[in-house]
């Protein structure tokens, strides 16, 4: 049956452009460079899946917006790590918190790096399995029914009527939000898989030692044509493609699930990227705090935000200022001990233990 919806969706566009969402603005991120160095301040939140409600209160208690949703953080640096999609109703909203602080946070002085998630890409893709109702229902309007009718009649007689009970009310208008063309996928495709930070990289999923080559503007770069010149090869291969693949940066567990025998891997992984950490969602960790992983080369943000997928997680940030690491959870805030004194004594291009011959200073975390 999704044969006859993703050949009945070119259709579709033609007769419903009309119904594409209104009274959004429609911002387009220009590109932005993948390598940034002297912020003074980083604030990283995992994914969000739909968790609108507890978003909101850990960019709050990060001090990220205000009471009023507005941007207070002035120069700061705002990454989230993608998968805002899929899992819990209210995906739609947050993407529209992002998308408004993307443009409010350059008039302070700061920036929201939104990275991809796999399930942004899914979204992209036409990959509907983890939509869940509230989603749909976010698109709807009071022209829904009549949309669902027209796509209903673009497929053939025999299959209408399983078509009709599968495509729910606002589905048309999700996917046509999604397309190459609409209010959400035009801008999608513009935002980066990987970033660079002061020597940090935040990544979705990790990079993996097939990838560790690869510069992340060769990363960027190559994951947008992907979603766009070559969006119908990526549809007709995805495991052949950076974007889709399971060692790909946007759906790679290595670095979350490998033992710490892993670490001399993750030292050639962090030389080639010319890193000092990694920091990665995509995998929630268990115990709902985050997780720091070799050595303090590796920090696991996702602690399961949503809750109807993670029972017992909770909504986190990753809070990193003047090479202080925190952990900021709604009701209290954790220093965290991550080979500190080792990453501050790092120069750039030194990210191995055994190439840094500088004696690390002595500092004490925040606990803020």
């Amino acid at each position: 049956m999704l044969k006859h919806l993703r050949r009945s969706y070119a259709v579709a566009i033609v007769l419903l452009v009309l119904a594409a969402p209104r009274g959004v603005p429609h911002l387009v991120a220009a590109t932005q460079p993948c390598e940034i160095d002297g912020v003074e301040r980083i604030v990283a939140v995992g994914d969000v899946h739909g968790a609108y409600d507890r978003f909101v209160a850990i960019l709050r208690s990060a001090e990220i917006i205000d009471e009023r949703l507005q941007w207070t953080a002035g120069k700061t640096h705002l990454v989230q790590l993608g998968d805002v999609v899929d899992r819990g109703p209210d995906s739609r909203k947050a993407l529209d918190l992002l998308r408004r602080l993307e443009g409010d946070a350059p008039r302070a002085g700061g920036q929201v790096h939104m990275l991809l998630g796999n399930h942004e890409v899914a979204r992209m893709l036409g990959d509907l399995r983890f939509v869940v109702p509230g989603e749909y229902a976010a698109f709807m309007t009071t022209d829904s029914e009549a949309i669902r009718q027209r796509f209903v009649e673009t497929v053939p007689p025999g299959a209408r009527d399983q078509v009709l009970k599968e495509t729910a009310l606002g589905l048309v208008e999700m996917r046509l939000a999604f397309g190459r063309e609409g209010v959400y996928g035009k801008w999608l495709r513009t935002l980066p898989a990987v970033v660079k930070i002061n020597g940090v990289l935040f990544v979705h999923g990790g990079i993996s030692p097939a990838v560790e080559g690869l510069s992340c503007s060769v990363i960027n770069d190559t994951v947008r044509q992907d979603l766009t010149v070559n969006l119908d090869k990526t549809r007709a291969a995805p495991l052949k493609t950076l974007t889709a693949r399971e060692d790909g940066p946007l759906w790679y567990r290595g670095l979350a699930q490998q033992p710490e025998t892993f670490a001399p891997e993750v030292s050639d992984i962090l030389s080639k990227q010319q890193a000092r950490m990694i920091v990665i969602g995509h995998t929630v960790v268990q115990e709902g705090r985050i997780s720091v992983r070799f050595g303090g080369t590796v920090m696991q943000i996702d602690t399961g935000m949503q809750p109807a997928y993670t029972p017992t997680g909770r909504a986190s940030a990753l809070e990193i200022s003047h090479g202080v690491f925190t952990a900021i959870y709604e009701d209290r805030r954790d220093a965290l001990a991550v080979g500190a004194k080792e990453l501050a004594a790092r120069p750039r291009g030194c990210v191995s233990a055994a190439e840094c011959t500088a004696e690390p200073p002595a500092r004490t975390l925040s606990s803020r």
